[in-house]
């Protein structure tokens, strides 16, 4: 029986101990005992870790503990991560173990002025956490100089990715120092992701905690087959049900996280949209009063709710299927957090199907079916083109094809007729405009001769 890793036993710094002791941690998570031993040697590392997986503190802890004190304060350690609200996780985290040194640590992102953020920096950091598009932005001011980082930490890769960042991540990389300590993690392994591990690592250790897309064996996962015009209403029969204490719903669409919580806030349900239409305040006073339980409901996209870290969410509603099966793992990641139990449901309408069959495919596992009062045998039984959502592109195309058939004559004679129009209204304007300037150069000229 091999014997249990300790904190005490990884050889972490005596502040860095002192921390963990107050947060009452004594046990690491697999990701943090595999990842700090290497770390603190000075290697390279790739993780492949889903959110929840503890890899915050597996990058954190071992940071701060071979982090020096220098004055005047220079930025040593850099991370970068996808979201605003993930970036505030980790400054969060920072400050919570580096309790009991003397490291100053800021937080920089978009959606919010910059003037309080450049005077952050301007008094001196030691760590920087930060959003690519604000961090790229404030380099340009030259309010940010990279030449001092010896941490490098690039979090969410595929997110990043994801979210088209790669052309901004490939800039910062080419300001930071060649000689540094580069940490790279990512929740999926994809040839794209892998490339660019490749490009920033030197002899990494590889740290893989679970196999890709393994969901959480504490979510009870459940499926619902149901047309897209019942879903509003199944939705509200579930969330009047006492045991869905908070629920955490998932649109593909910034419209459809909208739609969703007003529909909710309409039939007495407290609810609110977080995505990235949203100002920066909006969503950080809806999760804060989603934590509080003020809100019962939260809608989110997949990009916003990115860094939303509650461990007391009881429900994850995918109200609408991602087209993408990494995203599902991720999404009901969110509930089941620090050894509570979590029920991740999942709405299916017929042109969502084949989202259905890429999702069982990749968990290696059949979704429980749920019968209910709006259940749809034609979402259960759709096969083929039903199965898929319609081609938006190819609808409209044939949509206009079809029509400027069928009015051939008439759209004929309107195309010869618009033409005649507008040269009649273009020729005189030319003339009116010639006329104006030639009136004004005898005014100008006995103005001037005037003087």
């Amino acid at each position: 029986m091999e014997q249990e890793i300790l904190f005490k036993n990884l050889n972490l710094s005596s502040p860095i101990e002192k921390a963990l002791i107050k947060q009452g941690y004594t046990i690491p998570t697999p990701i943090q005992a595999k990842a700090i031993p290497g770390l603190l040697d000075g290697r390279d590392l790739i993780g492949i870790a889903q959110t929840g997986t503890g890899k915050t503190a597996a990058f954190i802890l071992p940071i701060l503990s071979k982090m020096t004190e220098n004055n005047p304060r220079k930025i040593k350690t850099l991370v970068i991560t996808p979201t605003r609200e993930l970036a505030a996780q980790i400054g969060e985290s920072f400050r919570k173990y580096g309790a009991f040194l003397r490291f100053r640590h800021t937080v920089i992102f978009g959606g919010v002025g910059q003037g309080s953020q450049v005077q952050a920096l301007n008094k001196g950091i030691d760590i920087l956490v930060a959003t690519p598009g604000r961090l790229l932005d404030l380099m340009n001011q030259r309010k940010i100089s990279l030449r001092d980082v010896e941490f490098f930490v690039l979090d969410e890769a595929d997110r990043m990715l994801d979210m088209g960042f790669i052309h901004d991540i490939k800039k910062v990389i080419a300001k930071l120092p060649s000689k540094r300590q580069s940490l790279f993690f990512s929740a999926t392994m994809s040839s794209q992701i892998n490339k660019l591990a490749t490009t920033l690592l030197k002899d990494p250790i590889h740290v893989e905690v679970t196999p890709q897309a393994t969901t959480v064996e504490l979510i009870n996962q459940q499926l619902y087959f149901v047309n897209q015009t019942s879903k509003e209403q199944l939705l509200l029969e579930l969330l009047k049900q006492k045991h869905i204490t908070s629920a955490l719903i998932f649109t593909r669409t910034k419209h459809r996280a909208n739609k969703v919580a007003t529909f909710l806030n309409k039939n007495n349900i407290f609810a609110d949209a977080i995505h990235g239409n949203k100002s920066q305040n909006a969503r950080t006073k809806a999760i804060t009063d989603f934590k509080k339980g003020k809100v019962k409901v939260l809608v989110a996209t997949d990009i916003a709710a990115r860094g939303i870290d509650i461990d007391n969410i009881s429900h994850v509603i995918n109200f609408e299927l991602p087209n993408e099966p990494e995203t599902y793992v991720h999404r009901i990641g969110r509930t089941a957090r620090a050894g509570a139990d979590g029920t991740a449901v999942s709405f299916c309408a017929a042109e969502e199907r084949s989202f259905l069959n890429d999702i069982e495919k990749l968990i290696k596992q059949k979704i429980e079916v749920i019968n209910h009062q709006y259940h749809s045998e034609l979402a259960k039984n759709a096969v083929g083109a039903a199965a898929k959502p319609p081609p938006k592109g190819k609808r409209s195309f044939s949509k206009k094809s079809n029509s400027s058939n069928r009015s051939k004559p008439n759209s004929k004679h309107k195309s010869d007729s618009k033409p005649k129009s507008n040269s009649k209204n273009r020729k005189p304007f030319p003339k009116k405009v010639k006329s104006r300037k030639s009136k004004r150069k005898p005014h100008k000229s006995k103005r001037n001769s005037r003087r």
